[in-house]
């Protein structure tokens, strides 16, 4: 879960070169030519409408041409630094926040605050927690390529059935696991009310917010045992009163997975998941899927990059590549060509008119809910610390370790703060 030696090792010859080379964009040959190369991970979807936007960038800067590469997710990391060491590093690459803050501080991502100040980059058009997301220590590190907000996914046609009150915008965890239980009563057991969303770090940071508290401060924990055990308290009461699904089902949606999600497979009306991922869920179920945001004052959220476009700080060609992310987050025609497959645009002008070109209603119910809770956010904190990947899995093994009644709240919490802690510091 932390870098590997190799992968270290990588960075500290990576780093080596970025600290001879100026941040200047000198052209690549005498003709004024430059090459970028561009690296990312995805799917094959990603792969064809990211390509087409670079196309479309070097149909309007004819000097400009891309060489790119990409792979799926896993490895990526250990990938982007070994080739980040090489002669051959990529110029912009993607970066999302389980490493945005690790290799800020290692100095591999160029800072773009400069580009923002001249105007070569325009931020305006981001939420301003989105754009502030993208920073560490004030510097802005990355540009989200997309936004994404979690939220609670349920089975409308379900909930309209049975005559339930569709769930609200503000609602508590507390009325949550009540609307719940009158699910799982009205099905005779067969459907429950709620996912047990314990093991998901989005759904305990966000209860944390809105209690003026943090996952994090700083490179420390920003919640305590007790905070924790409060936490897990809720969801052994929704289990042991049948508001949450069975241990089986839980056990299978932690994976993450998302057509094991109990709200596809009909096993709960209720998932916790991120709201681009809707469209997905949708094919897995003939019902009729709806989106709202997770219990507690929505001033807990805000607008999170699903992923960054971050700029190396060794690259040659700085500012043609600050010019190709500007592009990327601006452009109207880039943002129809690159629609909802990293999530909705980060620029809210380019959204609403993506919006009006969607044919298809799940992503553009998608769309509209993106753009009815976010002037409800509230400020983005920090990006997780390094080590937040360790702590994410951390998190799922205490929650699961109450959820199969192997430790109490108590055990499990204090056992987490004491193993997060560690990770943390020798991250």
């Amino acid at each position: 879960m932390r870098l590997t030696i190799g992968v270290v090792t990588a960075l500290a010859v990576l780093l080596g070169g970025a600290a001879c080379s100026d941040d200047t964009d000198p052209a690549a040959s005498g003709d004024g030519k430059v090459e970028l190369n561009v690296y990312w991970w995805g799917g094959d979807k990603r792969a064809e409408v990211t390509e087409q936007a670079l196309k479309l960038y070097t149909q309007r800067n004819p000097n400009v041409t891309f060489k790119t590469h990409w792979q799926g997710n896993q490895g990526y990391y250990d990938n982007l630094a070994t080739q980040a060491a090489g002669p051959d590093a990529p110029d912009l690459f993607q970066i999302d926040d389980n490493y945005l803050t690790e290799y800020a501080e290692r100095n591999v991502t160029l800072d773009l605050n400069p580009y923002v100040d001249s105007g070569a980059l325009d931020l305006s058009k981001l939420p301003d927690s989105l754009a502030k997301y993208g920073q560490v220590g004030g510097r802005t590190m990355g540009v989200a390529g997309a936004e994404n907000t979690p939220a609670m996914v349920y089975n409308k046609t379900l909930v309209q059935k049975l005559g339930v009150a569709e769930p609200k915008v503000g609602m508590s965890y507390a009325e949550l696991v009540t609307w719940a239980r009158d699910i799982t009563n009205r099905t005779d057991g067969e459907v429950a009310g709620t996912m047990d969303p314990s093991a998901d770090y989005k759904a305990l940071w966000l209860w944390l917010r809105a209690q003026g508290k943090e996952l994090y401060n700083g490179p420390e924990l920003g919640f305590t045992a007790d905070d924790l055990t409060a936490w897990y308290d809720i969801w052994q009461n929704a289990r042991a009163t049948g508001s949450a699904p069975p241990l089986s089902v839980i056990k299978e949606a932690n994976g993450g997975d998302v057509t094991k999600q109990a709200v596809a497979t009909g096993k709960a009306a209720t998932s916790f998941m991120w709201s681009n991922q809707l469209p997905e869920l949708q094919r897995a179920t003939k019902d009729q899927l709806a989106l709202v945001a997770y219990p507690g004052n929505p001033k807990g959220q805000w607008a999170r990059a699903s992923m960054y476009w971050s700029v190396f700080r060794g690259s040659r060609h700085a500012e043609v590549a600050v010019d190709v992310i500007d592009f990327l987050v601006n452009d109207t025609d880039a943002g129809k060509i690159l629609g909802t497959e990293r999530g909705l645009s980060p620029n809210t002008e380019v959204r609403k008119v993506l919006s009006q070109s969607l044919t298809d209603a799940t992503t553009r119910a998608t769309i509209e809910f993106e753009n009815s809770i976010t002037p409800k956010f509230g400020p983005a904190p920090a990006p997780p610390p390094k080590g937040h990947v360790k702590v994410r899995a951390l998190l799922v093994a205490a929650a699961e370790s109450v959820q199969q009644g192997k430790a109490t709240p108590r055990q499990a919490a204090e056992d987490l703060i004491r193993q997060a802690n560690a990770a943390l510091a020798t991250t």
